[in-house]
Protein backbone atom coordinates (compact mmCIF):
# COMPACT_ATOMS: atom_id res chain seq x y z
CA UNK A 1 0.00 0.00 0.00
CA UNK A 2 2.81 2.47 0.70
CA UNK A 3 4.02 1.94 -2.87
CA UNK A 4 0.55 2.41 -4.35
CA UNK A 5 0.00 5.65 -2.44
CA UNK A 6 3.34 7.08 -3.49
CA UNK A 7 2.86 6.26 -7.16
CA UNK A 8 -0.77 7.21 -7.54
CA UNK A 9 -0.62 10.61 -5.93
CA UNK A 10 -4.37 10.87 -6.37
CA UNK A 11 -5.01 11.37 -2.69
CA UNK A 12 -2.88 12.27 0.26
CA UNK A 13 -3.01 10.03 3.36
CA UNK A 14 -3.08 11.60 6.78
CA UNK A 15 -1.16 8.70 8.32
CA UNK A 16 1.90 6.97 6.90
CA UNK A 17 1.73 3.96 9.29
CA UNK A 18 -1.38 1.81 8.76
CA UNK A 19 -2.76 0.07 11.81
CA UNK A 20 -2.41 -3.69 12.22
CA UNK A 21 -5.30 -5.41 10.48
CA UNK A 22 -6.32 -9.05 9.95
CA UNK A 23 -4.59 -10.95 7.16
CA UNK A 24 -7.71 -11.14 5.00
CA UNK A 25 -8.14 -7.38 5.23
CA UNK A 26 -4.51 -6.85 4.30
CA UNK A 27 -5.06 -9.06 1.24
CA UNK A 28 -8.05 -6.96 0.19
CA UNK A 29 -5.99 -3.80 0.56
CA UNK A 30 -3.14 -5.30 -1.46
CA UNK A 31 -5.45 -6.16 -4.35
CA UNK A 32 -6.93 -2.67 -4.32
CA UNK A 33 -3.38 -1.30 -4.22
CA UNK A 34 -2.31 -3.49 -7.12
CA UNK A 35 -5.24 -2.30 -9.23
CA UNK A 36 -4.44 1.31 -8.32
CA UNK A 37 -0.82 0.92 -9.31
CA UNK A 38 -1.39 -0.83 -12.62
CA UNK A 39 -4.15 1.58 -13.68
CA UNK A 40 -2.57 4.88 -12.70
CA UNK A 41 0.41 4.71 -15.06
CA UNK A 42 2.17 2.35 -17.48
CA UNK A 43 3.95 -0.48 -15.67
CA UNK A 44 7.71 -0.19 -15.26
CA UNK A 45 10.12 -3.10 -15.20
CA UNK A 46 9.79 -3.58 -11.45
CA UNK A 47 6.01 -3.81 -11.62
CA UNK A 48 6.09 -6.25 -14.53
CA UNK A 49 8.51 -8.45 -12.58
CA UNK A 50 6.19 -8.30 -9.57
CA UNK A 51 3.22 -9.28 -11.72
CA UNK A 52 5.06 -12.35 -12.99
CA UNK A 53 5.33 -13.52 -9.36
CA UNK A 54 1.56 -13.56 -8.85
CA UNK A 55 0.00 -16.86 -7.90
CA UNK A 56 -3.64 -17.80 -7.65
CA UNK A 57 -5.67 -20.55 -6.05
CA UNK A 58 -8.26 -22.71 -7.76
CA UNK A 59 -10.97 -20.05 -7.71
CA UNK A 60 -12.07 -17.98 -10.68
CA UNK A 61 -10.25 -14.97 -9.24
CA UNK A 62 -7.18 -17.12 -8.69
CA UNK A 63 -7.27 -18.15 -12.34
CA UNK A 64 -7.53 -14.48 -13.32
CA UNK A 65 -4.38 -13.75 -11.34
CA UNK A 66 -2.71 -16.59 -13.22
CA UNK A 67 -3.76 -15.00 -16.50
CA UNK A 68 -2.31 -11.68 -15.36
CA UNK A 69 0.95 -13.37 -14.37
CA UNK A 70 1.29 -14.97 -17.81
CA UNK A 71 0.33 -11.76 -19.62
CA UNK A 72 2.98 -9.83 -17.69
CA UNK A 73 5.58 -12.46 -18.55
CA UNK A 74 4.68 -12.22 -22.23
CA UNK A 75 5.07 -8.47 -22.63
CA UNK A 76 7.76 -5.82 -22.29
CA UNK A 77 7.89 -2.40 -20.66
CA UNK A 78 7.74 -0.81 -24.09
CA UNK A 79 4.78 -2.89 -25.29
CA UNK A 80 2.89 -2.38 -22.02
CA UNK A 81 3.52 1.35 -22.27
CA UNK A 82 2.09 1.48 -25.79
CA UNK A 83 -0.91 -0.53 -24.64
CA UNK A 84 -1.53 1.81 -21.73
CA UNK A 85 -1.22 4.83 -24.04
CA UNK A 86 -3.68 3.43 -26.56
CA UNK A 87 -6.18 2.49 -23.87
CA UNK A 88 -6.12 5.53 -21.62
CA UNK A 89 -4.35 8.41 -23.40
CA UNK A 90 -4.43 8.07 -27.19
CA UNK A 91 -4.30 10.89 -29.70
CA UNK A 92 -6.86 13.22 -28.15
CA UNK A 93 -8.33 10.45 -25.97
CA UNK A 94 -7.83 6.76 -25.38
CA UNK A 95 -10.20 3.90 -26.01
CA UNK A 96 -11.47 4.13 -22.44
CA UNK A 97 -12.13 6.99 -20.04
CA UNK A 98 -11.68 5.48 -16.55
CA UNK A 99 -13.68 8.08 -14.64
CA UNK A 100 -16.88 7.69 -12.64
CA UNK A 101 -18.32 10.92 -14.03
CA UNK A 102 -17.94 9.72 -17.60
CA UNK A 103 -19.47 6.30 -16.97
CA UNK A 104 -22.38 7.71 -14.98
CA UNK A 105 -23.17 10.86 -16.99
CA UNK A 106 -21.30 10.64 -20.29
CA UNK A 107 -19.22 13.69 -19.40
CA UNK A 108 -16.11 14.42 -17.35
CA UNK A 109 -16.02 16.49 -14.15
CA UNK A 110 -19.73 16.21 -13.47
CA UNK A 111 -21.83 15.79 -10.32
CA UNK A 112 -20.36 12.38 -9.38
CA UNK A 113 -16.95 14.01 -9.02
CA UNK A 114 -18.34 16.82 -6.88
CA UNK A 115 -20.11 14.30 -4.64
CA UNK A 116 -16.91 12.28 -4.34
CA UNK A 117 -14.88 15.33 -3.38
CA UNK A 118 -17.37 16.15 -0.63
CA UNK A 119 -17.16 12.58 0.68
CA UNK A 120 -13.37 12.63 0.64
CA UNK A 121 -13.37 15.89 2.55
CA UNK A 122 -15.55 14.31 5.22
CA UNK A 123 -13.06 11.45 5.44
CA UNK A 124 -10.16 13.88 5.76
CA UNK A 125 -8.65 12.76 2.45
CA UNK A 126 -6.99 15.46 0.37
CA UNK A 127 -6.00 15.57 -3.28
CA UNK A 128 -2.22 15.38 -3.61
CA UNK A 129 -0.61 18.55 -4.94
CA UNK A 130 1.09 16.68 -7.80
CA UNK A 131 -2.02 14.76 -8.86
CA UNK A 132 -2.73 14.86 -12.58
CA UNK A 133 -6.03 12.98 -12.61
CA UNK A 134 -9.36 13.91 -10.99
CA UNK A 135 -10.31 11.94 -7.93
CA UNK A 136 -12.93 9.84 -9.73
CA UNK A 137 -10.26 8.00 -11.73
CA UNK A 138 -10.55 4.28 -11.07
CA UNK A 139 -6.98 4.13 -9.74
CA UNK A 140 -7.71 6.84 -7.17
CA UNK A 141 -10.89 5.11 -6.02
CA UNK A 142 -9.05 1.81 -5.57
CA UNK A 143 -6.38 3.67 -3.63
CA UNK A 144 -8.97 5.21 -1.35
CA UNK A 145 -10.55 1.82 -0.69
CA UNK A 146 -7.16 0.39 0.21
CA UNK A 147 -6.59 3.29 2.59
CA UNK A 148 -9.97 2.81 4.23
CA UNK A 149 -9.18 -0.86 4.83
CA UNK A 150 -5.68 -0.32 6.26
CA UNK A 151 -6.31 2.90 8.14
CA UNK A 152 -3.97 4.95 5.95
CA UNK A 153 -6.27 7.95 6.40
CA UNK A 154 -6.68 7.47 10.16
CA UNK A 155 -8.20 4.46 11.90
CA UNK A 156 -9.28 1.54 9.68
CA UNK A 157 -12.79 2.21 8.45
CA UNK A 158 -15.62 0.02 9.63
CA UNK A 159 -17.27 -2.37 7.19
CA UNK A 160 -20.26 -0.03 7.11
CA UNK A 161 -18.06 2.96 6.19
CA UNK A 162 -16.30 0.94 3.51
CA UNK A 163 -19.63 -0.24 2.13
CA UNK A 164 -21.06 3.28 2.03
CA UNK A 165 -18.09 4.55 0.03
CA UNK A 166 -18.05 1.52 -2.26
CA UNK A 167 -21.79 1.62 -2.95
CA UNK A 168 -21.79 5.35 -3.61
CA UNK A 169 -18.71 5.77 -5.78
CA UNK A 170 -17.56 2.41 -7.15
CA UNK A 171 -20.39 -0.11 -7.49
CA UNK A 172 -22.59 1.94 -9.88
CA UNK A 173 -20.05 1.89 -12.72
CA UNK A 174 -16.93 -0.17 -12.07
CA UNK A 175 -18.32 -3.43 -13.44
CA UNK A 176 -18.95 -1.81 -16.81
CA UNK A 177 -15.49 -0.27 -16.84
CA UNK A 178 -13.67 -3.53 -16.17
CA UNK A 179 -15.80 -5.39 -18.73
CA UNK A 180 -14.92 -2.71 -21.27
CA UNK A 181 -11.25 -3.07 -20.35
CA UNK A 182 -11.38 -6.84 -20.82
CA UNK A 183 -12.87 -6.40 -24.28
CA UNK A 184 -10.90 -3.35 -25.49
CA UNK A 185 -9.22 -3.90 -28.87
CA UNK A 186 -5.83 -2.69 -27.61
CA UNK A 187 -5.92 -4.71 -24.39
CA UNK A 188 -3.59 -7.66 -23.87
CA UNK A 189 -1.96 -7.24 -20.48
CA UNK A 190 -4.85 -4.98 -19.51
CA UNK A 191 -7.46 -7.49 -20.57
CA UNK A 192 -6.10 -9.62 -17.72
CA UNK A 193 -6.16 -6.59 -15.42
CA UNK A 194 -9.78 -6.06 -16.40
CA UNK A 195 -10.69 -9.63 -15.52
CA UNK A 196 -9.02 -9.39 -12.11
CA UNK A 197 -10.77 -6.09 -11.43
CA UNK A 198 -14.18 -7.33 -12.55
CA UNK A 199 -14.02 -10.48 -10.46
CA UNK A 200 -12.51 -8.89 -7.35
CA UNK A 201 -14.91 -5.92 -7.29
CA UNK A 202 -17.77 -8.33 -7.90
CA UNK A 203 -16.70 -10.32 -4.84
CA UNK A 204 -16.46 -7.10 -2.86
CA UNK A 205 -19.95 -6.03 -3.90
CA UNK A 206 -21.42 -9.40 -2.91
CA UNK A 207 -19.60 -9.39 0.42
CA UNK A 208 -20.78 -5.89 1.27
CA UNK A 209 -24.35 -6.87 0.41
CA UNK A 210 -24.17 -9.86 2.75
CA UNK A 211 -22.54 -7.79 5.51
Amino acid sequence: MDDARAISGAVSPSSEIPAQIPEEEQLRAEIYGLLARVLVAPPDAALLRALTQLRGDGSELGAAFGDLMRAAGGTTVEAAGREYHDLFIGLGRGELLPYASYYLTGFLNERPLANLRAALARLGVERAAAAKEPEDHIAALCEVMAGLVTGAFGAPASVEQQREFFDAFIAPWVGRFFRDLEAAPSAALYAAVGRVGRLFLGIEQTAFAIA
